[in-house]
C-alpha cells in the first residue's frame, strides 16, 4: 500500500524549493545593501588610497606608494589595500610578500602608466642611445611572494597604435614598443589575480617568475602579449587579440613562452575565450610562438637552448582570427650575435584539446593531447600543491 504521504512529498520538495529560491533571491538583493552600510575601514582593510574626506582616517594613503611603504616587511598574513574608484597613474613594485590590491571594480579602478622599451634609460647620457628595455616597462611588477589584486585594471597606457601606423623611416616612429602592463618577475610566486583586466599591445603580460594564477579576468593584446618563463594559469577568462596600426594580414601572437625545459607546465589556459576587437581580420593571429631569449655564454651570446616554450589551450573558444596552422616559427639570436637562429613551433611544446569555436582546426600542424594527456592538466598539478584563496 501506497502512503499517502507519498504523494504530498513532490509537493512539499516543489514548496521547499520555492522558499529556498525566495530566501536566495532575498540575499542577493541585500548584498549589495549591506557592503554600501559598511565604510571599506569597516571591511577591514589594512589601508585606503584616498584623499577623500570619507576615508581620513590614520590608514588613508595618497598614493600606492605610500600604502606600500606602511606595509611589513615580511608580512605572513594579508596586508590589503583598497584603491576606490580612479585612475592611478604610478609605477608600481611590489617587493614585500602578501600584499592584496582590492579595487572598486574591473573598469572603476585602473593602475596606469607609459613606459615603453625605446624610450631613454633614466639618468643616461643625452645621445648615448641608451633606452629603458622592455623589462623596466611593466606598470606593475610582482616580485614579492603571495600577491594578489581583484577587481581592477592594469593598463600600459604607450600610444602603440600610433607609432604603429606611421611608415618605415618616419623621423617620429618609435623602435622599440614593447610596453608591459603587468610583470611577475623573479622573486615572485603565487601570484593571483581574479576579475582583472590588464591591457597593452605588444609584450602586455610577462610572467617571467614563479606560479600565477588568473581567474575571470581578460588579458588584451596583440604582439607575444602573454610571454614569459613563468608558470601561469588562466581560467574562465577573454584573451582578447587587438589591432594593429594599420591594416595587415599579420597582427601578432597570442602566446610566446620560453618555458625551461625542466618544468612541465608553462602558460596554460583552460575554459578560456580567444576573442577579437574590431579590426583584427581572420586568420591573422597564431596561438603563439617559442621564444628563446638571448642569453650570455662563455662563447658569446646565443639564443637560451633550454628555454622549450609550453603553451597549451585546452577546451577553449578561439574566433576566426587564429590562424588555420595555429603556431608559427621565431628568429633567435644566434652565436655570433645575429638573428639567424629559426626555431619552429614544432620544438617547442604547443598543444590543444577540445578547442572549439571558428578559429579551432586539427592538422598536423596542431598538435592535439590525448584523452590520458589532457588528465593530467588539472589546477593542482599545474600549481603544484599551491590553491589559490579563490
Amino acid at each position: 500500500m501506497v502512503s499517502p504521504l507519498t504523494h504530498a512529498f513532490p509537493a512539499i520538495r516543489a514548496t521547499a524549493r520555492a522558499r529556498l529560491r525566495a530566501a536566495a533571491q532575498l540575499a542577493v538583493l541585500l548584498i549589495p545593501l549591506l557592503a554600501g552600510a559598511a565604510t571599506p575601514e569597516e571591511r577591514g582593510y589594512d589601508a585606503i588610497v584616498s584623499t577623500s574626506a570619507e576615508h581620513a582616517q590614520k590608514n588613508a594613503y595618497s598614493s600606492i606608494a605610500q600604502a606600500l611603504a606602511a606595509a611589513p616587511a615580511l608580512a605572513n598574513t594579508p596586508f590589503t589595500i583598497y584603491l576606490p574608484e580612479g585612475r592611478y597613474l604610478e609605477k608600481i613594485r611590489i617587493d614585500k610578500p602578501n600584499i592584496h590590491l582590492i579595487g572598486a571594480g574591473r573598469d572603476k579602478t585602473i593602475l596606469s602608466y607609459g613606459d615603453f622599451a625605446g624610450m631613454p634609460a633614466p639618468g643616461s647620457a643625452s645621445g648615448s642611445g641608451a633606452t629603458l628595455g622592455t623589462f623596466a616597462t611593466a606598470t606593475l611588477t610582482v616580485a614579492a611572494e603571495d600577491f594578489s589584486a581583484q577587481n581592477l585594471t592594469i593598463e600600459n597606457s604607450f600610444d602603440f597604435l600610433a607609432t604603429d601606423a606611421l611608415p618605415s623611416g618616419h623621423p617620429d616612429k618609435i623602435r622599440g614598443t614593447q610596453a608591459v602592463a603587468l610583470e611577475t618577475s623573479i622573486g615572485s610566486d603565487r601570484a593571483a589575480f581574479r576579475n582583472v583586466r590588464l591591457a597593452g599591445y605588444q609584450d602586455t603580460l610577462f610572467v617571467q617568475g614563479g606560479r600565477s594564477y588568473f581567474l575571470n579576468s581578460v588579458i588584451e593584446g596583440n604582439v607575444d602579449f602573454i610571454f614569459g618563463a613563468g608558470q601561469a594559469l588562466f581560467e574562465d577568462s577573454d584573451i582578447v587579440t587587438r589591432p594593429r596600426g594599420t591594416e595587415r594580414a599579420d597582427v601578432g601572437y597570442v602566446t610566446a613562452p620560453s618555458t625551461n625545459i625542466g618544468k612541465e607546465f608553462g602558460l596554460v589556459f583552460l575554459n578560456c575565450r580567444l576573442l577579437k576587437s574590431q579590426g583584427v581580420p581572420a586568420n591573422s593571429t597564431p596561438l603563439g610562438r617559442p621564444w628563446h631569449p638571448t642569453t650570455d655564454f662563455p662563447d658569446g651570446r646565443y639564443a637560451d637552448p633550454d628555454a622549450i616554450g609550453a603553451a597549451v589551450f585546452i577546451n577553449t573558444f578561439m574566433d576566426d582570427h587564429i590562424t588555420v596552422d595555429g603556431w608559427a616559427s621565431m628568429r633567435g639570436t644566434s652565436r655570433d650575435g645575429t638573428k639567424s637562429t629559426v626555431f619552429l613551433p614544432q620544438s617547442a611544446r604547443f598543444f590543444e584539446y577540445q578547442s572549439h569555436g571558428p578559429g579551432a582546426a586539427i592538422n598536423p600542424q596542431r598538435r592535439q593531447l590525448g584523452d590520458d594527456e589532457a588528465r593530467k592538466y588539472t589546477r593542482d598539478r599545474i600549481l603544484a600543491g599551491w590553491s589559490p584563496a579563490f
